[in-house]
């Protein structure tokens, strides 16, 4: 993630702004307005109306976000709570739910839900230990 001066968070392409309207408006994904989202990241489109995304978000490149199994036949919200960053390529699974200020690693798959404050990477994603 390239930031900004000072730190803040990266200004948002013509891309990205253009995709934003997109899924907020014409699919109705409940996105907050300050999540920041790689233009080249997978936001679900099968049940729009599943996926959640905080404020303060940080959603990396090719990273995917799914909310439906075919498999399955499931569709279920999938939600991501504040402040929480995805690592590059890194997948969650319908159906998840992500507590506010979690870290994922970059290539992390998330299957299960995440309590707030966690760091987690792997394939399936499980916490970082402390040393």
């Amino acid at each position: 993630m390239s930031k900004g001066q000072n730190g803040e968070r990266p200004r948002l392409s013509l891309k990205q702004r253009w995709q934003s309207l997109i899924r907020k408006h014409l699919w109705k994904m409940d996105i907050h307005h300050s999540a920041w989202i790689a233009s080249t990241a997978l936001i679900d489109r099968t049940w729009p109306r599943g996926v959640h995304i905080g404020a303060n978000c940080h959603i990396d490149q090719h990273a995917v976000i799914l909310t439906h199994d075919m498999t399955r036949g499931l569709y279920l919200d999938t939600r991501i709570g504040a402040r929480t960053s995805i690592g590059a390529r890194a997948i969650v699974l319908p159906g998840v739910t992500i507590g506010p200020g979690c870290k994922i690693a970059p290539g992390s798959v998330v299957i299960g839900d995440l309590p707030p404050d966690s760091q987690v990477c792997g394939n399936p994603a499980k916490p970082i230990s402390e040393p």
